[in-house]
């Protein structure tokens, strides 16, 4: 009985791979990542690219004022004769940097007050008060007397959207914290004489990641949402700078003689917001244990 010298094994998948593998089959069985994803990126691309290939959106040309969609205007004109699909991409571009300007900083500034007032009891009752305060000022409200102060400027709409998102940040990332607290080996690690801080980076912030991503990209979509509602209202973005808001505002007079002008940012703005929403809600499903579980 002859014994091959050379038997071929099979090589073992390595876990990198593996790795690969799950996290492809788990973005499928949730096509809305992919869906939410493929659009946000359309909308990304077309911010950032888009300007670049369109008319001035700020350029004047009366004597083409509410022209309907047609030929060289693919959206139409407004009434003083501007691009309006010009205006709509480059609307785009501030819409979009609010969104992430605001989810950005306000996870930041969220995490780390929240992880604070959830594991040190002593400052707990007086961060929440002050964050309970806050909540209970209407966003928009809040927003419009902020920039009252100090001015309609980027920065200024971007500050005036993140202050009432903050709070409840702070109130998502305590609740993860007192909970992640009383693990045991968070409780081991204060015994063996463990620093704060190492502790709420080791131990706290791997646990706040997946909510906050979630909630990241609902701040983004709201924050988009508050951002047109401010232009709208007259209280965002000077009128001089085209965002969603604006040209919304500006041509809700014309509305029943060029609806166009309304239609078609309002439109952008729509599918930008649903689609920060949808993938919002597939991240959730992923990265949410208990909603896979049940999958």
């Amino acid at each position: 009985m002859s014994v091959d010298a050379n038997p071929q094994v099979a090589e073992p998948e390595t876990v990198p791979a593996k790795a690969e593998l799950s996290q492809w089959a788990i973005i499928r069985s949730h096509p809305s990542i992919i869906i939410g994803g493929i659009l946000l990126g359309i909308m990304i691309l077309v911010g950032v690219i888009g300007p670049l290939f369109t008319a001035d959106p700020i350029a004047l040309n009366p004597i083409k004022r509410l022209k309907p969609p047609q030929g060289e205007f693919l959206f139409g004109t407004d009434f003083l004769g501007r691009d309006v699909f010009a205006r709509v991409v480059h609307g785009a571009r501030i819409s979009l940097v609010v969104g992430l300007a605001v989810s950005g900083i306000a996870v930041f500034i969220g995490l780390i007050v929240g992880m604070i007032s959830g594991y040190i009891r002593v400052l707990d009752a007086i961060i929440m008060r002050i964050m309970d305060g806050l909540m209970s000022i209407p966003a928009i409200l809040l927003a419009i007397a902020l920039i009252s102060l100090s001015g309609a400027t980027l920065t200024t709409v971007v500050i005036a959207i993140v202050v009432p998102e903050v709070p409840r940040v702070v109130r998502l990332v305590r609740s993860v914290v007192l909970t992640v607290r009383e693990e045991p080996y968070v409780e081991a690690a204060i015994a063996a004489g463990t620093k704060l801080p190492l502790i709420l980076y080791r131990h706290i912030l791997p646990n706040t990641i997946a909510p906050m991503i979630v909630q990241a990209t609902y701040i983004c979509g709201s924050a988009m949402l508050t951002e047109s509602i401010l232009g709208f209202l007259g209280a965002g973005i000077p009128p001089e700078i085209p965002s969603w808001g604006n040209i919304m505002a500006e041509g809700r007079t014309y509305f029943q003689l060029s609806p166009w002008i309304i239609f078609y940012p309002g439109i952008a703005l729509a599918v930008t917001v649903l689609s920060v929403n949808i993938l919002g809600d597939g991240l959730r499903d992923t990265l949410d244990p208990r909603i896979a579980r049940k999958m």
